[in-house]
């Protein structure tokens, strides 16, 4: 073997943050890269330079199918892809060119809910993913993350969905409120935790009370940082699934997120008597680019 990488085709992840890319042969990955590229760091004109620094050393050319999700598609992307409008399948055949001489970029457009008013922008090829390796899967889905969704799925289409900034939430509060000074270091308490999951959903219309209690019981009692980020979470993620058992209660229950936040979702709804497929965010946004890639073969 010489090392050259030649894909079929290149799968691209483009958050706000960060752009991750896979060269493909077939359903199968050859070569990963990763890089801080994301949508908020680049001007309109520097996707094209971002893309061909990312797959420096890969053997593309300009015919090379590259179909990317995520942020990539917003008006502040490298171009809009339209939202479509709920109910509607994950996916849709038409995706959107990108204005480019160099590489043949489709961008997945996002999904649209009308009433109540409400988007998402990359969630939907993860949700296509998990359709694509759950044949006939009806239920809800569960997206944990910075805006976290909540997704009523039947008969292969996305038929509702609510987003709650939970994770928002959780990062403004650790890094910029008073909690700051309860909640150094990286511990973790799973009692605590689920207390306050539990205190969360009894009493909800106490969640401020019960948040500023955190820092009140560092400085009376000298509560460990990790009991205090455990019930900062909890209290939180349970307020999230108070106002979202509509979407939850007697449904089959799926989350597609990171490890550790989907872990917490998992045991937050086990304690509700509710069990949950969890599946990893990254294996189920590369399941469905690829799905979308199979869509554009089959058009074209």
């Amino acid at each position: 073997m010489d090392g050259r990488i030649t894909p079929d085709w290149i799968a691209l992840d483009w958050g706000t943050s960060n752009l991750r890319g896979w060269a493909m042969q077939g359903s199968a990955v050859l070569a990963r890269a990763r890089s801080a590229d994301g949508m908020g760091s680049l001007e309109k004109g520097g996707y094209e330079a971002a893309l061909e620094a990312l797959v420096k050393g890969w053997e593309v050319t300009p015919d090379t199918p590259v179909i990317a999700c995520g942020m990539v598609g917003s008006r502040q992307g490298w171009t809009e892809a339209p939202y479509r409008t709920v109910p509607c399948t994950p996916l849709s055949e038409a995706m959107v060119a990108a204005p480019t001489n160099v590489f043949d970029v489709r961008i997945v457009p996002g999904l649209r809910q009308n009433n109540p008013a409400d988007v998402m922008r990359g969630e939907e090829t993860q949700i296509a993913g998990f359709l694509s390796l759950n044949r006939n899967w009806d239920g809800v889905i569960c997206l944990p993350g910075t805006h976290t969704k909540w997704v009523q799925v039947s008969a292969g289409e996305v038929v509702s969905f609510q987003t709650y900034m939970t994770g928002e939430l959780f990062a403004l509060l650790t890094d910029h409120s008073v909690l700051r000074h309860s909640l150094t270091g990286e511990g973790w308490e799973a009692e605590a935790f689920a207390d306050a999951v539990s205190d969360s959903m009894s009493k909800p219309e106490k969640l401020a009370a019960r948040l500023f209690a955190i820092r009140a019981d560092d400085l009376v009692h000298g509560m460990p940082p990790a009991r205090s980020r455990a019930r900062l979470s909890g209290l939180l993620i349970g307020a999230e699934l108070a106002a979202a058992r509509a979407y939850w209660l007697g449904m089959n229950v799926a989350i597609v997120g990171a490890t550790e936040l989907a872990s917490a979702y998992e045991e937050a709804l086990r304690q509700q008597g509710v069990p949950a497929t969890v599946a990893d965010a990254e294996r189920m946004t590369l399941a469905g680019l690829t799905e979308a890639y199979r869509q554009l073969e089959h058009a074209t």
